[in-house]
């Protein structure tokens, strides 16, 4: 009778842990039984016909509003981001391919530029291909008279 006493100051406590217990199991089993209707302060009431078509209606509903609403924001979220794809394509694309082909073709080699006189007004002989090219063109207005 080792370590037995009749004077003891409380009840003999046993270290029990359930070895099966899971938390996450009975969470579900309680909203299940929540979605079928079956509460916990339903226990004493009678069965109301409907009641549970009723409860899986209200909680499916409930579902679909949610779903609406993440899709519509879903939507919202895609158009704006076609709209800013669009205006950086429209906008800056242009300006970038510019500058990406200015750095391929390299350094541009400044020539000496001398000017040269033509000899009369109508001589371009002495105009390059580039020059006559960017050269205005002067319209010169037809007033004569008869």
């Amino acid at each position: 009778m080792l370590g037995f006493t009749p004077f003891k100051k409380h009840a003999n406590r046993f270290n029990y842990i359930p070895r099966y217990y899971d938390p996450e199991k009975e969470a579900r089993e309680e909203r299940r039984a929540e979605l079928r209707g079956e509460r916990a302060e339903d226990t004493g009431r009678e069965y109301r016909p409907g009641q549970y078509i009723r409860t899986q209606r209200e909680a499916r509903a409930a579902r679909r509003s949610r779903e609406e609403t993440t899709d519509r924001v879903r939507i919202w979220k895609l158009a704006a981001g076609a709209v800013l794809v669009l205006l950086f394509i429209y906008l800056l694309f242009p300006r970038m391919a510019d500058v990406l082909l200015r750095a391929r073709k390299g350094p541009v080699a400044v020539e000496a530029v001398t000017e040269q006189v033509p000899r009369d007004a109508f001589d371009q002989s002495a105009v390059s291909d580039v020059e006559w090219q960017e050269q205005q063109i002067v319209v010169v207005p037809n007033d004569y008279s008869e």
